[in-house]
């Protein structure tokens, strides 16, 4: 069961936020465990005065009551009895087509101890969270106060996405064809589709981190916090390139060849201010993206921290949902499930996916071409014509090249998805690693290689800052239309005249019209335009000082309109815990090393510099090898600043410390009990 999925089985999970009103179907819900409807728990410390409704569950009209009552018994049946150890309700109509799920307090306190979350122990501090020690934990009795929504709604998805067969069966109430085998996941099989519901907010700016942590999770807080941070953090770039452009007449020529699309001299005399500021300009953004990353990671490490993820637990997972192949006994668990031979997959990533994936790069260079071939017609056209709507030819290759390559992303992701799920990597983690490494190279090729290509196979300075200059601001301009303005006019204009919700509509009936909203898609395409501004921005901003100031207008409002995306026009997503941005980190670290040798190259590509070289008596060889000379230097200095920059501060580290030996002494403790206990039961079973 994977969030974001198209229906098209007969059951369908959605989640909500409870708040309760007076004659709403959850108000009502909200009684006691031991009221009529609501499944029954064996445990009495797991006995409330109220229920909170965390999932809701919609069936399809063609699902009867029989397989309603299947689902009931198999959601509130004991996990030994190979149930998902919830609570179920049937909704207000025993024969209607919904289903509303909670789940004990038990329920959520050991999936707490094996998602591996810290929680606040009594005397204040972030500790491990036991589940034999619950007791000792700070609000563990008000699962409300103790877990935020976001964990509580993720957790009972975790425990439904763990229903498995016990035994082949089918499934009552449905035809023969939907039989189910031993060991297979119920959920998957079922065809059902995973999401929460939206509840009408928007993200504020002041603290709001925190409330995006509890309602949507932290995979969600990450990266507004992240975008966030890097916004804020291009003030110092976006002011020194206005400083550079103000102060150099030479730069402000650039500035203005590149958008007029006039082509300039190569050769310009760039002495004095030009030279020093495009020189500042390059060596800033190499050490300004070192300190961003170190000062973001350290950053990351207190939200983690107070998050409680900082020490999630690395277990082997279940089988992903999607995850098929023939029924084996797993060598490592000794379960029964189904395995997948490893060469198998290997051939298929061998024989499918890198042949797909080197044809969409092949895709990407015929583009690159293509934009060759236009700019060259444009300007013989420009020269031959001369007039002011010539002029406006110089910018249609660049236009019409940046929207192929969108179209070109778009197309590759539901192609990788799609090799990714054919390659059926048993765990979640191993998927997603998989498919976010296919798209990072597609993205890097298909977005930098036309400007790699100008800058070190043409080396033509002018026509790579106007190329610059023409993603910044036509880019920009597409992604406000299409991330702000379209959004906004189809959920005004053409979503909202359908809706006929109303303040006093029962609370069922609210719930139903917000599940018909599109599935979130998740936030692959946030960080890829992050990721990709970011290296506008460190490779190449030397050759066109306003990026940065670019970049921070169109983040000003992007923090708002992706706020208002996940809030107002998609479902609320499941989000898992997680303790950092992942790969994605590591996406953003590997750019700022190559800007190194983005910006040397480009420095030694300036005529100006060349020409100080020959006054110097400089070879072009000894020029070059003083430029590789410079560039190690720089990285020298990189690898120093990220050294004397811990990635985490020192209060976090010696908590972090402090958490892993305390998980060692409770482990050695259940290990010494669990010794004790066999030591006192060998001699009795002797004597039997």
């Amino acid at each position: 069961m994977k969030a974001g999925e198209d229906e098209g089985g007969p059951v369908c999970w959605k989640g909500s936020e409870v708040k309760p009103a007076g004659g709403s179907l959850l108000s009502r819900l909200s009684a006691t465990v031991s009221a009529p409807g609501w499944s029954k728990v064996s445990c009495p410390c797991c006995m409330s005065e109220r229920v909170e409704p965390l999932v809701m569950v919609q069936l399809r009209a063609d699902v009867g009551p029989e397989t309603k009552r299947w689902l009931l018994r198999l959601i509130g049946a004991s996990q030994k009895d190979g149930g998902a150890g919830l609570l179920a309700h049937p909704g207000e109509d025993a024969t209607g087509d919904i289903i509303v799920v909670s789940a004990p307090r038990c329920t959520l306190l050991r999936a707490t101890e094996e998602l591996g979350l810290c929680k606040t122990y009594q005397n204040g501090e972030m500790e491990a969270f036991s589940y034999n020690d619950r007791d000792n934990f700070k609000d563990s009795e008000n699962m409300e106060e103790f877990l935020t929504l976001a964990e509580r709604q993720y957790m009972v998805k975790y425990e439904l996405d763990g229903l498995r067969a016990q035994r082949d069966l089918r499934i009552p109430g449905l035809p023969d064809s939907c039989t189910l085998h031993k060991r297979d996941n119920i959920c998957e099989s079922s065809k059902q589709e995973a999401h929460e519901l939206v509840n009408h907010l928007l993200l504020g700016q002041s603290s709001s981190v925190y409330s995006v942590n509890r309602y949507f999770g932290s995979s969600v807080a990450f990266y507004f916090s992240f975008l966030d941070f890097y916004t804020w953090s291009l003030l110092p770039p976006a002011l020194l390139g206005l400083l550079i452009t103000y102060f150099s007449a030479s730069v402000q020529k650039e500035v203005v060849e590149s958008v007029s699309g006039s082509q300039g001299s190569g050769d310009q005399d760039d002495s004095g201010p030009g030279v020093s500021g495009h020189m500042l300009q390059a060596v800033f953004s190499m050490l300004w993206s070192t300190v961003f990353m170190e000062l973001w990671k350290r950053r990351s490490a207190s939200l983690s921290y107070r998050w409680g993820t900082l020490h999630l637990a690395e277990r082997f997972a279940e089988p992903r949902p999607g995850f098929h192949g023939d029924l084996g006994v797993n060598p490592v668990t000794g379960r029964v499930e189904p395995l997948f031979p490893e060469w198998q997959r290997d051939l298929r990533m061998a024989v499918v996916s890198v042949p797909v994936v080197g044809l969409f790069l092949g895709l990407v260079v015929f583009g690159m071409t293509g934009f060759y071939w236009g700019e060259a017609l444009a300007q013989q056209l420009t020269e031959d014509w001369g007039s002011l709507l010539s002029q406006t030819l110089l910018f249609l290759p660049s236009i019409l090249h940046i929207v192929y390559t969108n179209m070109l992303a778009t197309a590759y992701r539901k192609v990788a998805q799609f090799l990714t799920e054919f390659e059926n990597h048993r765990e979640e983690s191993a998927f997603q690693n998989h498919l976010t490494a296919k798209v990072l190279v597609f993205t890097f090729f298909n977005y930098f290689a036309v400007l790699f290509h100008i800058a070190f196979f043409k080396q033509d300075v002018p026509l790579l800052r106007k190329r610059l200059s023409s993603l910044l601001i036509i880019t920009q301009l597409i992604n406000q239309v299409t991330e702000v303005v379209i959004p906004f006019l189809v959920d005004r204009f053409i979503s909202a005249p359908h809706r006929t919700e109303r303040e006093d509509d029962p609370q069922e009936d609210k719930f139903r019209n917000q599940g018909k909203l599109p599935p979130f898609p998740g936030l692959f395409g946030e960080y890829i335009e992050l990721l990709v501004q970011f290296g506008y921005l460190s490779l190449f901003s030397c050759v066109f000082p306003l990026t940065a100031v670019l970049l921070l207008l169109n983040n000003l409002t992007e923090i708002r309109s992706d706020a208002y995306k996940i809030c107002k026009l998609f479902r609320k997503p499941f989000c898992p815990p997680v303790a950092n941005m992942g790969v994605w980190q590591i996406a953003f670290e590997v750019l700022s090393f190559v800007s190194v040798v983005s910006n040397c190259w480009l420095l030694l590509l300036s005529p100006q510099l060349q020409r100080m070289g020959e006054e110097g008596g400089m070879s072009g060889t000894n020029l070059l090898l003083a430029a590789v000379l410079v560039e190690h230097v720089l990285i020298f200095i990189k690898i120093i600043m990220s050294v004397l920059i811990p990635d985490e501060p020192d209060w976090i580290r010696k908590k972090r410390e402090h958490i892993e030996y305390s998980s060692m002494q409770a482990l050695r403790q259940q290990v010494r009990l669990a010794s004790t206990l066999s030591f006192h039961l060998h001699p009795a079973s002797f004597f039997l």
